[in-house]
């Protein structure tokens, strides 16, 4: 037969004072069955759930317990698929309400494409042109010292020394930009065959 340990029962039956918030009473049951009533939860009892009961033992309300370890990392996990799941619910909105048919996404696909193809063609061409113009320094460079081989050679002039460094610094990053312009491109259209695919899912157009 369980135990019914009663904490401070009385304030169950202490009428209210005159204009003061309405008394609350917990109850809690423990891991043996016993049940327990209290104004305040000793420590030891935290990570059981409470009933919260008013003046006349009412519940009104509840608290949860204490979450172990394994409890607390399924509500993360819980947590995680939820708010996965909206925002996929809100993509797939945005997708059907910006295209009607896989052409009008395959269309926006190539304009995208072609932005990407013009950055690098156009980057392309001016390293070219500073290759060409870095050619003619080094060749410049090579008549002075540390780039001659002539023991007596003077020593670089400070204006050719900036300009071969400015050159080679400004080839070093258009080369970043143009290894950037083409992992956008592989990017978009890793995106775009992603669009495609849940478009066609939520059409009904994939073969079964």
């Amino acid at each position: 037969m369980r135990n019914t340990i009663i904490f401070c029962a009385l304030a169950l039956l202490v009428p209210l004072v005159a204009g003061a918030d309405e008394a609350r009473v917990y109850r809690w049951v423990d891991a043996e069955g016993n049940i327990y009533f209290g104004d305040r939860i000793p420590p030891e009892f935290a990570e059981f759930p409470k009933d919260v009961l008013n003046e006349r033992g009412v519940t009104v309300g509840n608290l949860a317990g204490k979450k172990t370890e394994e409890q607390k990392e399924a509500d993360r996990i819980a947590t995680e698929r939820r708010v996965a799941q909206e925002l996929q619910q809100r993509a797939d909105q945005a997708l059907l309400a910006t295209y009607l048919t896989v052409e009008e996404i395959l269309m926006h696909r190539d304009r995208r494409i072609e932005l990407f193809q013009a950055q690098s063609r156009v980057t392309e061409l001016y390293l070219s042109n500073l290759e060409t113009r870095l050619t003619a320094l080094r060749s410049d460079a090579s008549k002075f010292q540390p780039y001659s081989d002539d023991p007596d050679a003077p020593m670089i002039p400070e204006a050719l020394a900036d300009d071969l460094r400015q050159t080679k610094e400004t080839i070093s990053r258009h080369k970043r930009n143009l290894k950037k312009f083409e992992t956008d491109e592989q990017q978009i259209i890793e995106r775009f065959d992603g669009d495609i695919s849940r478009f066609k899912i939520l059409k009904g157009l994939v073969d079964t």
